[in-house]
Parts: structure tokens; sequence; C-alpha cells
């Protein structure tokens, strides 16, 4: 049977690098290509590039150079096109406090140009939970619903590509995981998702790759199994049946720590490694007498991941 060419991608970023007046490079030949689809979260520290790069991609700011395409249409030639195809949920709550949630999310439909579809408004208010406050003025709404109004009225278009610049933010833990559902639902829609987030439990939680960012250069793009695969680390935790005083002879060639109470071992190793070396870790332990009580293994977060490749960069 013939093989079917790949999917274009739905976004596709190429060599893209942004000057200010002043002489700050904020970004630095950045590629990136986004499949249909996908759930991408793009993790740096603050002024690391991350708005930036969104607000060009979203026509907001003029690239100093490159290319970027969404769904084929050039950002630049045919702006229109691509910027229709785009829904972008800002970090800042910047809405109109005295509309109520149905006209604000109306409005923003009409302002590409879409005809009025009732059906199409209740049924984006429906599925974010929005649909009981249509008649409420914004300004009566907590900051969780203000967000929702946010990502309502991105979604007005009915747009493929969606933006959310810290969709999270300054909202508490419950309502957090109800928006990440929220994320999973449009993701089942067909929607492409683009999220830039702080909660790195946030990117480990949804995300199919993770991209990193740092001082304006894009320094990884990986799937996000194979990134905790490849960079991830796991510490073996041994419990001892008897406390020790010291770190016993002869175990210099093993990446051991005792805890303070001297009641266990921590044993840190490459997942990726042709021989982890537990097996000869616990037959010294034997030979020496070091009975153990219990053992338990922990794998690297993406949290202990992304720091430590920020720090590479500093």
């Amino acid at each position: 049977m013939p093989v079917s060419p790949p999917a274009p991608p739905i976004l596709s970023v190429a060599n893209v690098s942004k000057t200010y007046e002043g002489g700050f490079q904020a970004l630095k030949a950045i590629d990136l290509e986004i499949a249909r689809g996908e759930i991408f979260a793009l993790l740096g520290p603050n002024g690391a590039g991350k708005t930036t790069l969104i607000s060009i991609i979203c026509g907001i700011v003029n690239l100093s150079s490159g290319k970027v395409t969404v769904d084929g249409h050039d950002i630049g030639r045919d702006f229109r096109l691509a910027r229709s195809k785009i829904g972008l949920v800002p970090q800042e709550l910047t809405t109109d406090a005295f509309e109520s949630v149905w006209d604000t999310v109306s409005f923003s439909r009409g302002l590409f140009g879409k005809k009025k579809d009732p059906a199409h408004v209740e049924k984006v208010l429906r599925d974010l939970s929005l649909w009981e406050k249509r008649d409420n003025k914004i300004m009566t709404l907590s900051g969780g619903m203000k967000r929702r109004v946010l990502i309502a009225k991105a979604l007005s278009h009915e747009p493929e590509l969606l933006f959310l610049d810290e969709p999270t933010a300054g909202v508490d833990v419950a309502l957090r995981r109800e928006m990440w559902e929220v994320v999973r639902k449009l993701r089942e829609a067909g929607v492409t998702i683009i999220l830039t987030t702080h909660y790195i439990e946030e990117a480990e939680m949804m995300a199919d790759r993770i991209g990193v960012i740092s001082r304006g250069e894009l320094i990884l793009v990986e799937e996000k199994a194979e990134l905790m695969r490849k960079l991830g680390h796991k510490e073996l935790t041994l419990q001892l049946m008897e406390p020790l005083e010291r770190m016993p002879a002869g175990f210099t060639e093993f990446d051991l720590a005792l805890s303070p109470d001297g009641r266990s071992l921590t044993y840190s190793y490459d997942t990726n490694a042709e021989r982890t070396g537990i097996a000869s870790l616990m037959r010294r332990l034997a030979e020496e007498g070091i009975r153990l009580r219990d053992l338990s293994t922990k794998q690297s977060t993406l949290e202990e991941i992304f720091v430590n490749l920020v720090e590479e960069r500093v």
C-alpha cells in the first residue's frame, strides 16, 4: 500500500528573529513546527521570549526576519486569513467590565467577520460552564470566570489554533484542574493548543511535546515522554535496618548520599546508562553487612529537568 505523506503542520515558524530598536534581541533564529491536534507547552523563565514569540505568530508584533505560516497562510502576506485561524487568550484579564458575557463573546465573533451564530456562542458558553452567567456583567464575575470568558472570546470565531498564555495564573487549585479539563475537551474537538505556563505540573500533565526557550533561543523541543526518558534521572532510596554514623568506606564509585539521621541511603543513577550500577551496589551493601528495611525509587520531575536545562544556559 502507498504510504500517505505526513500532514502539513498547522503552524510553521522558520528562522524567526526579533530585535527591538534599542538593539535588544528578544528572539534568535527560532524554528518550530506544530502538528495539527497536539498540545504543545512552551516553557521558559520570565523574559525568555515566550510572549514575544506568541505575539509575532498572532500578528501583534512584527518579526525582524524569518517566516511564520498558519495553516499554509503567511502571517505577513495573508494576515487576515492567517489570523482568522488563531485564537489568543492573553495573560492579562482584558475585558469590558460593563458588558454581559453573551455580548462580549458575540462581539468578538463579529470582529473576525463571522456571521451571527447564537448556537455556536451558546455551545462555547456551555462548554466553559458560563451559560448560567451569560447575562451577567463581566465586572461581577470571579477571576476564574473572567479567564473562562477570555477563552470563550478566543473561541468565538472557531479558530483551529489556540494560544493560552499562562491560562491558570491567579486561579485556585480546584479551578485550575477544571481548566485543564476544558483544554482536553478542546483538543478532542480538534483544536490545536499552544500554552505557556509557570506551573510545570501543568505541562507535565497535559502536553504532548515540550519546548524550552531561554534568552530568546529555543534550546529544546521534545516529545514529553522522550524528554523525561532522556534527561530524567532516578533516585533509589534504601531504608536501613540500623542507622549508620557515616558513609562506609569503599562506596566512592557510587553516587550515594547518607540522610542526616543515618537511616537511609539515596543512590542517584542515569536511566539511560548501559548499567545502572544497582546490582553492584546491592552486592556491596550485602558484603559490608548493611541490611535493608525497604527501598523505593523516584523519577525526575519535568520541573527538575527544566531548571537544570535553563541553569546550564546561564
